[in-house]
């Protein structure tokens, strides 16, 4: 396997900034020291490239759960589906934030699939949620 692509500075700073500093699958913000990676929503061991179309921010938790994963089972039927892409698909169309505005719901099969695989409402996840939303972070304004 040939070496893996460095990312220089300049790239990563602006991945990071065209996601407004928001990890792309939890939503979580970089603002209060989660720990962010540039991620490979098509992961290179999968042919995918360190092109800007095909990167995005990720905070270090779901990049590691998502590995080189693409696709996961749909909680509702079992069915295989792919896991959402942050660089094709709105996050609205896939996810909402339930009514007590800290666990996020799959709305569709990619959405359910991903909240599942990437376990977007780990306790954890969700009392750091709460504590946000009393700094006024949470939720973060959707596209």
């Amino acid at each position: 396997m040939p070496p893996r692509p460095r990312l220089t500075a300049a790239l990563r700073r602006q991945v990071a900034a065209r996601a407004g500093y928001r990890c792309a699958y939890c939503r979580s913000p970089q603002r209060v020291g989660i720990p962010m990676v540039v991620d490979h929503i098509l992961p290179l061991a999968l042919a995918g490239s360190s092109q800007m179309e095909n990167l995005c921010l990720a905070c270090y938790r779901c990049n590691e759960l998502k590995g080189a994963r693409i696709a996961g089972p749909d909680p509702t039927d079992a069915q295989m589906t792919r896991l959402f892409h942050p660089r094709r698909d709105t996050w609205g169309t896939h996810f909402l934030w339930q009514a007590d505005r800290v666990t996020l719901a799959g709305l569709t099969p990619v959405g359910r699939a991903t909240v599942t695989a990437l376990r977007l409402n780990a306790s954890w996840v969700l009392e750091a949620r709460q504590l946000w939303i009393v700094l006024g972070l949470h939720p973060p304004f959707e596209d």
